[in-house]
């Protein structure tokens, strides 16, 4: 089924139930059928609905993002590689360029699994996201959005529609890194992005962001180290403070992937590092 309209997939989906289900870009749910982990009768395309594909920013600096906007796309925006450079770290290293041709954001973060590489420069952004269901429209942060794994807010028939980012601060940058053990197609052991925002000394945080993934059951923020890192002078010193305190707020757990302890010390690693670069990238 190929809807033409966002009210008309939204009918479609309630007219069969729970038989039926959404696919977008497909890189996801045509694998977990093909591996029999979901088994819906009627897949409901949104790849007609073109108007849910676009990057715009406006003239207050507000940073608005289509649900069906595709990893490629993200990837080879002037705006976002500029800007945005923690989600262009992100998308650049999703699957294959075949892959980010047609695997949109809106279905990377509705998958909603921890290991998502494009959940986590978002997160660092404060970034909210819009839902339209059989209820009507409605609005929520991003990272009140993941319940588990797999698991989101939404409800049966909602769609995601949008990505809204509100205007980065004066010496705002960010960066995210994708701890893998080999340069490949592959799931992150771990991924981090941070983003920081410099007092008018270019030295001090004025505010920071730091998200994690597969560090716990969810993408999660971690919020401590947010908030010790604020109001100190950005350096290797606390830098690796804000490190341990991220390491701490962590749930690792063991996977074929990699082992819990080596994780949460990549994460003191990988924090040091992304500091590093996001002063770089301000300058």
């Amino acid at each position: 089924m190929q809807p033409k309209s966002i009210d008309e997939a939204i009918s479609l989906l309630e007219s069969h139930g729970d038989s039926a289900k959404y696919i977008a870009g497909g890189t996801d749910v045509i694998v977990k059928v093909k591996e029999k982990k979901i088994t819906p009768q009627y897949l409901v395309s949104l790849r007609r609905l073109m108007e849910l594909s676009y990057i715009q920013r406006d003239n207050e600096g507000i940073l608005r993002i289509g649900a069906l906007t595709t990893h490629r796309m993200l990837e080879s925006s002037p705006l976002i590689k500029k800007h945005y450079p923690a989600i262009h770290d992100a998308v650049k290293n999703i699957g294959s360029i075949q892959v980010r041709n047609v695997a949109t954001i809106g279905g990377n973060i509705c998958n909603a699994v921890p290991s998502a590489d494009g959940i986590i420069p978002l997160l660092t952004l404060g970034t909210h996201l819009t839902l339209v269901g059989p209820k009507g429209k409605r609005s929520l942060p991003l990272k009140s959005f993941f319940l588990g794994p797999g698991q989101t807010l939404m409800t049966h028939g909602e769609i995601l529609t949008e990505f809204f980012i509100p205007p980065l601060l004066p010496r705002t940058s960010g960066a995210y890194i994708k701890h893998t053990r080999r340069e490949a197609m592959e799931l992150p052991i771990l991924g981090v992005g941070m983003g920081l925002s410099l007092d008018e000394n270019k030295k001090t945080c004025a505010k920071v962001r730091i998200a994690l993934g597969v560090a716990a059951p969810t993408p999660i923020r971690a919020v401590l180290a947010e908030e010790y890192l604020t109001g100190k002078e950005v350096n290797e010193q606390t830098l690796a403070e804000t490190g341990k305190k991220a390491a701490q707020e962590t749930k690792m757990r063991d996977s074929i992937r990699g082992q819990a302890w080596y994780r949460k010390e990549m994460v003191s690693v990988l924090i040091n590092r992304l500091g590093f670069k996001c002063l770089e990238r301000i300058d």
